[in-house]
Order: C-alpha cells, then sequence, then structure tokens
C-alpha cells in the first residue's frame, strides 16, 4: 500500500526498533507520525530527534504517552511512578482493572482505554485523525509475562497458609487476578482489534518476539537461577499466542486489509557504546568491598542469605564501558560478546528490521510475514549484524584500552555467566595465555587467582558489588558483599578451588586444540568461532573472555541456537 499522505501510528515508537521504523516511514512522506511511548520523556525526546534528522519533513510528527494497558483516565494518576502500579495500589481502580480484563468487552470498556482512543485519534494531541497505519513495536509479551504471576501466586499462598507478612489476602488475590496473562492478551488483542475497525485502519503490522532472541529451551540466559525461567518461556508463550491471535485478526472482515507479524530473533542492534555508571532496576549500582580479613564461612547458612549485611559500602557506582540495548539495558564487552557470538543470539539491527517492516506495508515479498508462514518468517541473525559486531566489539575494546575491561554487570544473566566471565577474566589477568594456563598445577593456578583478588581491591570490589561472591581455594572461605545473586559456587560464585581450575584447564585445552585443527583446514568447514582461527594462526595466544563464556555455552551448557 501507500504510505506517503496518510497517518500512521507507531506503537512503541521511542524504542530501539521503533525509532528505527519511523525514521524509515519518515522517508516515505506520511500526513502524520504519532510516536507513542509509555514514558512521556521519551517520546518527545524521540519526537525531537526526529524533528532534527528530519528537518525539512512536511508530516506532523506527534508525540504521545501513556500506558496502553489501563484506561486513558488512569494515566496522570501515578505522580512519577509506573501508571499500572498506581492503579493496583488504590483498592477501588484495582477492582474496575479486573472487570475490564476479566468482563465481557462493553462499550464502557472500549471507550475508556487508552490504547482505542489512540488508535481512533482521540487521545489528545492527535486531533481526531484515526490511524490508516499501525506499526506496534510493543513488546507486548514482556509488558504482560512479566508482572509475574508466579510470585503473585506464591505471596497468595504465603497469606493463605498463615504467613503474616505482606498484603492481606484479599488484596493479593486482586493482584493475582489482575495479573493473569492469558485474558489481559485477549482483551488487548480484542481492544486493538475494535479500535482499528471503527478507525478503518487499513494495515496493521506488529514487531513480535520469540520471546528468547532464537534460542530454544535450552538458553542460557534467565531472569533466575531457574533455567529455562518461567518467566522467559512465559513471555515466549505470550507471544506464540499473540501471533496465533493477529492471525485469526488477519482472517475477520472488517478490519485491516493488510495484517502483519515480522519477528526478530536475534540480539536487535545498540543504542549507545560509552562509559560511564551502570544502571540497573532503575538506579545505579553502589560499589561494596570485602576486604580478606573480613571473610565469611560457606559453612553457616546464615552468610549465604540472598541478601544480607555484609562488605563495607564506599560511597562509589559501578562504572564501566557499555553498550546500551535498548529495554535489556547495558551489557559489558564480555557479555555482549557472549550473548552475540556465533552460536549463541547472534545479531540483527534495527534498520533490518524497519526497512523490512516498511517494504511489506507496501507489499514488498520480503518472506518474512509470520501471518504468511509462521515457520519461515522470523528475522535470524544477518550478515549486517555479524559484520556490525566486529565494529561494535572494536568500539568496546578501545574503550576498554582506556578505562579498563568491563568484564560483567550481571544485569543480562544469569550469575553463572558473571561467574563464568569473571573466571576467564582472572585467568586472563593473572596468566596473560593459554599456554600459560595449561602449564601449571590446578593448585597453583587457584593460589595465584587468589593472591590475585586479594591484592587488587577493585576487581574485587566490582565483583562482590554485583552480586558475584568469590570462593577462596579452600572451599568454605568466601568474599561477598551485601548481596549474593545465587546459592552456591556452580551457579554465580567465582570458583578459585583446584577443582574449578582443573575444569577450566580441559576447556582452555579444548580450545587450542579445536582452533589448531583448523590451522591448516582453509575450507568453510570450521566455525572458527576464535578470532586466532579467523586470522589462521596456529594456537590463541591471548583469549577473549566472551568468546570463551560462548564456546561454554555451546559445547558443555547445551545452549547452542538449533536453527541458524
Amino acid at each position: 500500500m501507500e504510505i506517503q499522505g496518510k497517518d500512521v501510528l507507531v506503537l512503541g515508537g521511542a524504542g530501539l526498533v521503533g525509532t528505527a521504523v519511523c525514521h524509515e516511514m519518515l522517508a516515505s512522506h506520511p500526513a502524520s507520525l504519532v510516536v507513542a511511548s509509555r514514558q512521556r520523556q521519551r517520546a518527545e525526546q524521540a519526537v525531537e530527534r526526529l524533528k532534527a534528522v528530519f528537518p525539512e519533513s512536511a508530516t506532523r510528527i506527534i508525540a504521545i504517552s501513556g500506558d496502553v494497558f489501563i484506561r486513558a483516565e488512569w494515566q496522570e494518576d501515578a505522580k512519577g511512578s509506573h501508571p499500572r502500579a498506581a492503579v493496583l495500589s488504590d483498592p477501588d481502580k484495582r477492582r474496575r482493572l479486573i472487570a475490564d480484563i476479566l468482563d465481557p468487552l462493553d462499550e464502557e470498556i472500549i471507550v475508556s482505554s487508552l490504547l482505542t482512543r489512540m488508535i481512533e485519534g482521540r487521545a489528545p494531541g492527535i486531533g481526531g485523525r484515526p490511524a490508516h497505519i499501525i506499526v506496534d513495536c510493543m513488546n507486548t509479551a514482556t509488558a504482560v509475562g512479566y508482572q509475574n504471576i508466579y510470585q503473585s501466586a506464591r505471596r497468595l499462598a504465603d497469606r493463605a497458609g498463615g504467613s503474616p507478612k505482606g498484603l492481606e489476602p484479599s488484596e493479593q488475590l486482586e493482584i493475582l487476578l489482575a495479573s493473569l496473562y492469558v485474558p489481559q492478551l485477549v482483551r488487548h488483542v480484542q481492544l486493538l482489534h475494535e479500535a482499528m475497525r471503527r478507525a478503518g485502519t487499513q494495515a496493521y503490522l506488529k514487531v513480535g518476539t520469540s520471546g528468547t532472541g532464537g534460542m530454544g529451551l535450552n538458553i542460557p540466559y534467565t531472569h533466575g537461577e531457574e533455567r529455562p525461567s518461567r518467566l522467559l518461556l512465559s513471555k515466549a508463550a505470550l507471544a506464540g499466542a499473540q501471533s496465533l491471535l493477529t492471525f485469526l485478526m488477519a482472517r475477520t472482515p472488517g478490519g485491516p486489509s493488510i495484517v502483519k507479524e515480522v519477528k526478530p530473533t536475534a540480539v536487535i542492534g545498540w543504542r549507545q557504546i560509552a562509559y560511564g555508571p551502570i544502571r540497573s532496576s532503575g538506579g545505579e549500582i553502589a560499589v561494596y568491598d570485602c576486604p580478606p580479613d573480613q571473610t565469611v564461612s560457606t559453612l553457616d547458612p546464615s552468610n549465604l542469605v540472598k541478601d544480607g549485611d555484609f562488605g563495607e559500602a564506599t560511597g562509589e557506582r559501578v562504572e564501566g564501558v557499555y553498550i546500551h540495548t535498548g529495554e535489556n539495558g547495558q551489557f559489558s564487552a564480555g557479555e555482549f560478546t557472549a550473548i552475540t557470538a556465533l552460536g549463541q543470539m547472534e545479531l540483527v539491527t534495527a534498520e533490518e528490521i524497519a526497512r523490512t517492516v516498511v517494504s511489506e506495508l507496501r507489499g514488498g515479498n520480503t518472506g518474512r510475514d509470520v501471518i504468511a508462514a509462521l515457520d519461515g518468517a522470523v528475522m535470524g541473525p544477518s550478515y549486517r549484524g555479524g559484520f556490525l559486531r566486529e565494529a561494535a566489539i572494536n568500539r568496546l575494546k578501545q574503550l576498554e584500552s582506556e578505562h579498563g575491561e568491563s568484564v560483567a554487570f550481571e544485569i543480562l544473566g544469569p550469575p553463572r555467566l558473571s561467574k563464568l566471565l569473571f573466571e576467564a577474566y582472572l585467568l586472563k589477568q593473572v596468566f596473560k595465555t593459554l599456554d600459560n594456563v595449561l602449564s601449571q598445577q590446578p593448585d597453583a593456578l587457584a593460589m595465584k587467582l587468589a593472591r590475585h583478588v586479594c591484592s587488587e581491591t577493585e576487581i574485587r570490589k566490582r565483583m562482590i558489588s554485583i552480586g558475584i561472591p568469590i570462593l577462596l581455594p579452600d572451599g568454605e572461605r568466601l568474599l561477598r558483599g551485601p548481596l549474593i545473586k545465587s546459592e552456591d559456587a556452580y551457579h554465580g560464585w567465582a570458583d578459585l578451588t583446584p577443582a574449578n581450575m582443573k575444569t577450566w584447564q580441559g576447556r582452555l585445552e579444548a580450545i587450542r586444540r579445536g582452533t589448531r585443527e583448523l590451522a591448516d583446514d582453509t575450507s568453510s568447514r570450521g566455525d572458527r568461532n576464535f578470532a586466532s582461527s579467523r586470522n589462521w594462526l596456529a594456537e590463541e595466544e591471548v583469549f577473549d573472555i566472551g568468546e570463551v563464556v560462548a564456546w561454554i555455552f555451546n559445547r558443555e551448557e547445551g545452549g547452542q541456537r538449533g536453527k541458524p
């Protein structure tokens, strides 16, 4: 269809993909472009940037904000907090929200919805212009799935079992009802379809998600120690359910004549590469230290609680070289390298997704429409993504040469990823090369690494401040801060015991053997994960910690993607 002269609404328009879609849309000269985001500031900033890039554009570019999963009238009640949180804290509004989700769809629910008002052009600032074209870049599966129905259910069960802590059982029950995944998704799609039918919307294209970045149930990255994470699988289940509901919407008369979905299945580009403070859950990470004379015993269970009064606050904040990946937050160079490595999530760029979106809207045959072919339409890793991955990693390494290697922030997770990155980093710092590591006895490796972390306060502070404690060679003493992300050494402690050093020697010997095997083979048979094999060197003298950890996930953890 023709985009020029049409009124376009981009839901999630201030995000990484949404911004790229807006850029691509403006090049096609729509009459108006509404950039919708949950946060007002992000929507307004996105519009300012678009106007700066397209100063001569005749398109009317409009910022609009709010949580499309609740009523329009509730958007201003949050007073700085998340609108949904403000609704859930108000008993009357909470019960009305439950009715909006679970009751039969009626006129009052439809006209009160912010989503409906945006699409019909009734929201303030749009000027009564209904959307001819909607590109939905919201991560709906995340917004619904991460309300964490499991946590709500557990709290209600605890109260029912007699626990005195928490809200009253009736309040817990209402929060659980308001968090039910499938009813929320069903109601969202009902409102979406009804609003587009009333607005006369001609095209709807959803930028969806697989929930696991294109990987399977063996995905190494979770939201806790449970693997695979129930939250992550809930997100994937919701994403799949939304795809099928969108498929049904495409077969329903009276709605948009064009209904499509593209589903990226890789890490999606990045927003910024820089050095600065690292933020997690909306706040900065405080720096703690645990000097060697403050070790705690692993034999005392009270020392292994997840949160506690341990370590010494330094008054500093965690800073480092990072790459900002949009909604997933800040990754260190090691985390980014590991997650985008060959065999892991790899990389696709937001610009490629945007070009696919616009091509599909224009009637192009990209082969990426999930509604037309659910199995064959996913967007996997790309040549451009792989090419630019090298550019991103090079820039990260340039900044690391100035500020030091950033290793891990424990935002990507799980703790095991950070633990492995730090262990590889310590081996690299102390021994420099594979040969040096392999020439030592495990006991000697363990003692030298222990002396290093005891004398190098900065790396020790970084590790314990993000919840990665350090298990000393005796296997009993632990250097820790106030937070431990894991309950044992395997899942999330930097393990400096001789047994673990022997495990690392086995890994590094296998890596060296693999690179040597490829040295004389110039065919395309091998994946050539490591720099030495790509540079046709006989062995890996120094090693990249992210590539090493990706190798572990591919070979040991069963975390390799099954479909390239």
